[in-house]
């Protein structure tokens, strides 16, 4: 268990690459190509900053279809985006600037990052420590299931705000989330 003196929180959403099962070229490898991110005073309890940006994938960087429909991210946004190292290193900064812990919800975007770090040999930017913002979610509820973040807004009553898989929009729903979930007692 987290000591409770955490006070803010960097709730990340990312996307990635991405063809339709059984599509993907030989040897696909998904990349980053959206990261959005708040940081959430829990004190508070609301986002005091926001970050957003697009990557540019390297390996694979050509969109599929199916990935331009899903995320609704553009070619080129991506090809105008950064690179993974300057998105990591600003996402660094601010995580350090705050002191944050970083969360998601579910593992999928701490396994991410730490794949296409390893993969093109970017430091991994965050600390060892991370809350699954969805497993969190389950056991404060006592849900029989983990619920994807749209089910969880639900649930609540509460509003999709934004694009759904685009990174800075998830990431503004999951604080709406926790927001309620420390409203309702939940403790880091």
């Amino acid at each position: 268990m987290m000591a409770e003196n955490i006070r803010y929180l960097l709730i990340l959403d990312v996307e990635s690459t991405c063809y339709e099962n059984g599509q993907e070229p030989k040897h696909f490898f998904s990349e980053i190509i959206e990261v959005g991110a708040v940081v959430f005073d829990v004190e508070e309890r609301k986002i005091v900053e926001e970050y957003q940006c697009f990557v540019k994938p390297v390996l694979f960087p050509q969109l599929s279809d199916f990935c331009k429909k899903l995320t609704t991210i553009s070619q080129d946004q991506v090809d105008q985006g950064l690179s993974l190292f300057e998105a990591v290193r600003e996402l660094s900064h601010l995580s350090l600037k705050y002191q944050a812990l970083f969360c998601s919800w579910g593992y999928y975007d701490r396994r991410q990052f730490h794949s296409v770090c390893s993969r093109l040999k970017v430091p991994y930017p965050f600390s060892d420590q991370h809350i699954s913002l969805k497993h969190a979610h389950r056991d404060f509820y006592h849900l029989k299931r983990k619920m994807g973040m749209k089910a969880a807004l639900k649930y609540h009553g509460l509003s999709l705000d934004g694009t759904h898989h685009r990174g800075i929009d998830d990431a503004r729903n999951i604080a709406k989330i926790v927001n309620q979930m420390l409203s309702d007692g939940w403790r880091i």
